[in-house]
């Protein structure tokens, strides 16, 4: 596993296999009376205080771009739709493309935006762009959503992160101009623990290794980094409370059921998606699943049906999973990728990048599912039916998550950034 930004880390705690359970939440600091919760309380605790606080938000990151004919926008009585036939969903008067059969059956769960545009068609710029709301910059690093989110809705006293990224996001970004604190915890692999954070040492040689640290660090404050060094105490001090939580235990999915675990399929993105669940079930505010590589340049047709029967099981159950156990209503689950595909179908059977007209999927946290936003011409080569831009999109997600679109950070040379520049929500998509 890398971690980026705050929590990257060379803390390595390893050794004596000897320290058990009960020493561990013993060693736990600034837990209180939580550290003798067993984890389902944990997460029951965490559940209620995420009820208690307000919103949480997952993102389902389709990296390298879908296609929307292949996934939410099937034209199958024209001949750019090629061979992907459409079916019918849960909703009357509601179809997608025939590689989503799970997700067709929870259509009632998600607003379908089918009029997404924007223009820029770099995989690099536009994956900047649909995470942070911005094009990128060489004077101001813009916060990811995801950043925002912990920033404004977060617990920074918590002991897990507040933001964790699950998969590789290529150009998904981090916290920017609101500091290394509110950079993502990068999981590469959601089917084991993360990597450097088991306590495998005495607590007195971990924090006499801590103290031999700070006595270097000062030295080296001293010489003139001192911004430096208290960021990385910062770090250590965060990432000391975490590895010694009891509250971990959120990032085994091994202590789920088989049936758990069949659910939710047997791929990186399921065991993502569950994981996901476990962590918002634990007080995190923020996670994003990786999904790829969607860049399908060429073989368009058999390629996204394999990557579609990857995401299809997982999504559909994921919605199901928040919904029964009363998660989903304080929670935003967004799916989409950097932009769609060409309509055209070039001569390698394949789709290019195609800003002009995508699709974006929203459920929970206020939004109405069971319709569609937007729609495009009979062929898909473009909107023609209530564009929603990028800002209004940015929008949406802030009054989902009843985050201010218009709060003001400060950049390094004291230039005020909102959260998010113009737009407008698209109300209709709420209930």
């Amino acid at each position: 596993m890398t971690h980026s930004g705050f929590w990257q880390t060379d803390i390595s705690i390893r050794g004596n296999q000897a320290i058990h359970r009960r020493q561990l939440l013993r060693l736990a600091t600034g837990l209180g009376s939580a550290s003798a919760l067993s984890f389902p309380a944990l997460l029951a605790q965490g559940a209620n205080k995420l009820q208690r606080q307000g919103k949480s938000c997952i993102l389902l990151w389709m990296q390298g771009g879908p296609s929307q004919f292949e996934t939410f926008s099937p034209k199958p009585a024209h001949s750019n739709g090629g061979d992907t036939k459409a079916i019918s969903t849960q909703v009357p008067g509601i179809q997608i493309a025939e590689n989503l059969p799970r997700v067709s059956r929870v259509m009632q769960d998600i607003c379908l935006i089918r009029s997404m545009n924007s223009k820029e068609g770099s995989h690099p710029r536009a994956q900047s762009l649909l995470h942070t709301g911005y094009l990128p910059t060489a004077s101001v690093q813009f916060p990811t959503l995801g950043s925002h989110a912990a920033h404004q809705l977060g617990d920074p006293d918590d002991e897990l992160p507040n933001f964790v990224r699950i998969g590789r996001a290529g150009r998904g970004g981090g916290g920017g101009l609101l500091g290394v604190t509110y950079d993502p915890f990068v999981m590469n692999d959601a089917s084991r623990m993360p990597d450097n954070t088991t306590v495998t040492t005495s607590n007195r040689r971990y924090r006499r290794r801590l103290k031999l640290r700070n006595q270097l660090e000062s030295q080296f404050a001293k010489r003139g980094a001192r911004q430096e060094v208290a960021n990385q105490k910062e770090l250590y001090a965060k990432s000391s409370r975490m590895v010694l939580s009891p509250k971990m235990d959120a990032f085994d999915i091994s202590q789920e059921s088989k049936s758990m675990h069949s659910a939710y399929g047997d791929t990186a993105f399921g065991k993502g998606c569950l994981l996901a669940r476990r962590l918002l079930e634990s007080g995190v505010t923020f996670v994003e699943v990786v999904a790829g590589n969607w860049d399908t340049h060429f073989d368009n047709f058999s390629r996204s049906h394999t990557l579609c029967q990857q995401i299809d099981q997982p999504y559909a159950q994921l919605l199901q999973d928040l919904k029964r156990r009363g998660i989903l209503e304080q929670t935003l689950v967004i799916w989409m990728g950097e932009f769609g595909r060409t309509p055209r179908i070039n001569p390698r059977g394949g789709r290019d990048h195609f800003p002009r007209a995508f699709n974006v999927a929203l459920s929970g946290s206020g939004i109405r599912g069971g319709q569609v936003i937007g729609r495009t011409n009979e062929p898909g080569t473009s909107v023609s039916d209530r564009p929603i831009s990028v800002p209004d999109l940015f929008q949406t997600f802030c009054q989902a998550l009843d985050i201010d679109a218009d709060h003001e950070n400060l950049s390094g040379i004291g230039r005020p950034i909102k959260i998010v520049d113009g737009g407008a929500a698209v109300t209709e998509a709420f209930s």
